[in-house]
């Protein structure tokens, strides 16, 4: 096994990613939108944290009638942040993507958000519908931003700063299986005791840096995470996994558990009270459906890039004035 080419959710062929980051002052938030290709891709839910902000889950369910999505619309803002789905769903209307009714299409955007309001000073300065519509024209399938941007932007796990993270794996079959996580858990990333970054430890051969942690990274780490207050629903880690491989929905929906997975071995705790962890899982369908045997490497994979995305969100994130990240020194 090895990566894709950029080691992100873009590296299944269709999928794109855009971000869009709140400006001016008191502003921390953001919307990130992932972009099926046309026509829509096969898609799966499994939703775990106690206090979940979504839309359209139910619409992902097995039993269900509609059997592609057409983007999947991640979010800051809390419940008032689900609006951002709002803009990514005009702009696919606009372009004639969605299903298919008389006289019209309506696009399927399934959506979830963390909580991060006020983080930036002002509880008003959150996602609508225009930052979706702007996710939506940012998008590419170029490489993934990473670090404290879009709906990471004011993202926190654990008392350091979280973001977005993203990591792929090309398996043995050919089948691609890529992550893209908003990490903001009210759990820590991070082995208190060692320091050392949690997902990691899934990683592929090179790519994260090898050797211990310093006693210094160690104890800024425990002592970041002793003082971070979460109050309860104020945290959230949400997973988009996709794969090339053909799926139906409830292979997808077998996926999204998976990732669930690769959360709990990456962030200790996890899916408690203060968090509303969701997973979501999206099939292209450009390559051959996997038998049994590859469908099992499927679904590993779909754990370990997940923990993987985990570690890579918090190496990329970028301290904040009153927020440190992992291994930086607080902003002044």
């Amino acid at each position: 096994m090895h990566p894709g080419e950029r080691n992100d959710l873009t590296d299944v062929a269709g999928l794109r990613v855009g971000h869009a980051t709140l400006t001016g002052a008191g502003a921390r938030s953001g919307t990130t939108v992932v972009l099926a290709p046309p026509g829509g891709a096969v898609a799966g839910v499994d939703v775990r944290g106690a206090a979940p902000g979504t839309r359209e889950t139910d619409l992902l369910a097995p039993t269900a009638t509609v059997q592609r999505v057409h983007a999947v619309t991640l979010s800051g803002g809390s419940a008032f942040g689900l609006d951002a789905a709002s803009g990514v769903m005009a702009r696919l209307e606009r372009d004639g993507e969605g299903f298919a009714v008389p006289g019209a299409v309506v696009p399927i955007v399934p959506a979830a958000v963390v909580f991060d309001l006020g983080r930036g000073g002002d509880v008003t300065a959150r996602p609508d519908a225009t930052t979706g519509a702007a996710a939506y024209d940012a998008a590419t399938g170029g490489p993934v931003e990473q670090g404290s941007v879009g709906a990471g932007t004011g993202a926190v796990s654990g008392g350091l700063r979280g973001g977005i993270g993203s990591a792929s794996v090309v398996l043995e079959t050919g089948a691609t299986v890529a992550a893209l996580v908003v990490l903001n858990s009210a759990g820590s990333a991070v082995d208190l005791r060692t320091g050392e970054v949690l997902g990691a430890r899934s990683g592929l051969p090179g790519e994260f840096p090898g050797g211990p942690p310093s006693d210094a990274v160690r104890e800024a780490a425990a002592e970041a995470y002793a003082r971070h207050v979460s109050p309860l629903g104020t945290a959230t880690t949400l997973v988009v996994v996709g794969t090339d491989a053909a799926l139906d929905k409830v292979g997808c929906s077998r996926l999204a558990t998976m990732a669930h997975d690769g959360l709990a071995r990456a962030i200790s705790p996890v899916h408690t009270i203060r968090d509303g962890d969701c997973a979501f899982a999206l099939a292209t369908g450009t390559g051959p459906v996997p038998d049994a045997a590859g469908t099992y490497l499927l679904q590993a994979a779909a754990a370990d890039v997940t923990a993987r995305a985990v570690a890579h969100a918090l190496l990329a994130a970028q301290p904040a004035p009153d927020v440190p990240s992992y291994a930086r020194p607080a902003a002044r």
